[in-house]
C-alpha cells in the first residue's frame, strides 16, 4: 500500500542526490580551470595579473593554490540504492492498478485518504522519475 510518508522521503532524497551530483560537477568544473597566472607590472608601476603571459614584458608565472583534496577527489557517484528502486517500482505498480490507493493526510501512520485521479496521475509522473533517478538504466 502506498503510503506518502515514504514516497515524499524517496522524492526528497532524488532531490538531494541531484543537488549534490550538481554540486559536484561545480566543483570538479572549477578545478578544471585552474591553471597558471601570470604577474607583471604596467607602465604605471600597477601590478597586473592575468590568464595569458603579456607581449614584451617581464612576467612570474603563479599556480593557483589547489587543495589537496580537490586534487585527489576521485570518488564516483554513488550507485543507485536497490531499496529505493524497489519501492519506487511497487508505488508505480500500485498506482497503475485498478485499486484504491490511500494516502496519510494527518501525519498519523495511518492511510486517511484515497488518492483522486488527479493526485493519482501526479503520483505516477514521480514514481516515473523516481524510478529514473534509482533504477539502474535497463
Amino acid at each position: 500500500m502506498l503510503q506518502s510518508v515514504f514516497y515524499a522521503h524517496s522524492a526528497e532524497s532524488a532531490m538531494r542526490a541531484l543537488s549534490c551530483l550538481g554540486c559536484l560537477l561545480l566543483l570538479a568544473s572549477a578545478h578544471a580551470v585552474a591553471g597558471p597566472v601570470y604577474k607583471w607590472k604596467d607602465a604605471n608601476g600597477v601590478t597586473q595579473y592575468s590568464e595569458t603571459p603579456p607581449a614584451g614584458k617581464k612576467f612570474e608565472t603563479r599556480e593557483q593554490a589547489r587543495s589537496l583534496q580537490a586534487a585527489t577527489s576521485t570518488e564516483t557517484p554513488a550507485a543507485p540504492v536497490p531499496e529505493q528502486c524497489s519501492t519506487a517500482r511497487a508505488n508505480l505498480a500500485l498506482l497503475e492498478g485498478s485499486g484504491q490507493v490511500m494516502q496519510d493526510t494527518n501525519g498519523d501512520g495511518k492511510p486517511d485518504t484515497a488518492l483522486t485521479a488527479e493526485q493519482r496521475t501526479a503520483q505516477k509522473g514521480l514514481a516515473d522519475a523516481a524510478i529514473k533517478a534509482y533504477c539502474p538504466a535497463e
